[in-house]
């Protein structure tokens, strides 16, 4: 029988001689290192099949997977500052985005934090969406020429160049629609080595293929990234935006921010300021071709609500179905798919002891598709995030822990309400118009690498709706 995980959520004692989480079985002599690097997504939901927490073997130790929400919201909650991000995939992620938001720790992080705070105020937010509304608009064009010759479009790379141009335009006052190419291909070069890296961390130092085409997509975007920089650097004005924040900060003693310095915020908030939203509007505009049933209310309430007029924000509150469909296709496809930490103390989850220096996963894939939690958790039916549905199987409230597409906590994603409305504006402006459908025989893989991505990019061809 499972030890319980709700009186070790509540209590910081620890239970004398508690046991070790049961491992999970594996015949190869590597342990999971191979599923792990392969198959991530149906390792975790092996997982959970053995109960609130289970050891794996990988890269020659232990991790700990843990399933249970009061396990997760002690981890990023109640307990936080005992579980760090000194993990190997953190290790690997700082050789690509330095000591960003994402991966700094302590001082760093809470100053840095602190400056950039206020430029995900509501207030502010409200006014990104011209932005957001004028890039979308533009976008439809480009549709419009399909939708009249029946071209083929690349779903994921159409909402890369969408998300791009509005983080460049939002954050950093500047348009860089025109380098989303090569950003595309510089992520895609870094992010399809990262598994591999983080399982066997001296592929780092090998000239093999996936490390050569690492280290030429980090030189891309560091080139690009610094090239913001720069172009910011000979502006006289302040601007007031996220990277003019940071431009502006200063230390006790009266310093700024490094070019090196700010080259970790900016390719933070570049690439999880638009490939996580890109990614998650890929998804939802998949789920909603393959379930035609979920999408007719998405129809209906656009036309409703905008008729044949154009997007006002003012309409925005109006959009609940859309806010479902997004919440559930994030429930179904997270671009943050895992988790993970690193205990610092000795703490007890799901009633197992957790040794200092063990790191623990938590796989929103897993949870997010958990049968405890969720009526037929592999159907798409955004019904189920109706207000005031919320409900596990045996008619319980869904708890805390078990939906966190954004985590939670003090590091939950500072960009949350950013993402939420431009996913809402982007998804609500162009199926008013359009009706985009994949590819008949398209196979969409989902491809978990730093985020889950659609492998394949998702061919899809639009049509007029009216």
């Amino acid at each position: 029988m499972t030890p319980s995980a709700t009186t070790a959520s509540t209590s910081t004692a620890l239970t004398p001689l508690a046991p070790l989480p049961p491992v999970l079985p594996s015949w190869n002599p590597l342990g999971h290192l191979f599923n792990f690097r392969d198959d991530p997504l149906a390792l975790f939901e092996r997982g959970r099949d053995m109960g609130d927490a289970v050891r794996m073997r990988v890269a020659g130790r232990y991790l700990t997977a843990v399933y249970h929400p009061d396990a997760i919201h002690r981890v990023l909650v109640e307990r936080q500052p005992n579980y760090v991000k000194q993990t190997r995939g953190y290790q690997q992620l700082r050789k690509l985005l330095g000591n960003g938001l994402l991966t700094a720790e302590g001082d760093l992080w809470k100053r840095n934090r602190r400056i950039a705070q206020p430029a995900f105020q509501h207030r502010r937010i409200a006014g990104f969406a011209e932005v957001m509304i004028r890039a979308t608009n533009d976008l439809a064009t480009q549709w419009e020429a399909a939708a009249r010759t029946g071209e083929t479009i690349d779903l994921a790379e159409s909402m890369n160049r969408l998300t791009l141009r509005i983080a460049g335009e939002t954050l950093f006052s500047l348009d860089i629609s025109g380098e989303s190419d090569s950003v595309g291909g510089a992520l895609s070069d870094m992010l399809g080595g990262f598994l591999p890296s983080v399982t066997n961390p001296l592929l780092a130092y090998l000239p093999v293929p996936s490390t050569l085409r690492y280290r030429r997509g980090k030189a891309t975007l560091d080139k690009v990234v610094h090239g913001i920089i720069a172009r910011r650097r000979q502006e006289p004005e302040n601007q007031d935006d996220l990277l003019g924040m940071f431009m502006a900060a200063r230390d006790e003693e009266g310093h700024g921010m490094s070019d090196e310095q700010l080259r970790d915020e900016v390719l933070t908030m570049l690439l999880a300021g638009h490939e996580t939203t890109a990614n998650a509007l890929a998804w939802t505009f998949a789920h909603l071709s393959q379930n035609p049933e979920a999408a007719a209310p998405l129809y209906e309430e656009v036309d409703r609500v905008f008729g044949n007029g154009t997007f006002t924000l003012e309409a925005y509150p109006q959009l609940t179905y859309a806010d479902q469909v997004i919440k559930e296709s994030m429930r179904l496809s997270p671009p943050a798919w895992v988790e993970s930490r690193m205990a610092v103390e000795d703490d007890e989850l799901c009633g197992y002891r957790i040794p200092a220096g063990s790191f623990v996963f938590m796989s929103q894939y897993a949870m997010h598709r958990h049968p405890k939690y969720w009526v037929n958790p592999t159907t798409f039916d955004p019904s189920r995030f109706a207000p005031g549905v919320h409900l596990c199987p045996d008619g319980a409230p869904r708890p805390k822990g078990v939906y966190f597409p954004f985590s939670d906590g003090q590091r939950k994603c500072i960009g949350e309400h950013f993402a939420n409305m431009e996913a809402r504006i982007v998804l609500t402006m162009l199926t008013r118009r359009f009706r985009a459908t994949v590819v008949p025989g398209t196979v969409l893989r989902q491809e978990p690498s730093v985020t889950l991505r659609p492998g394949g990019g998702g061919p899809v061809r639009v049509a007029r709706r009216n």
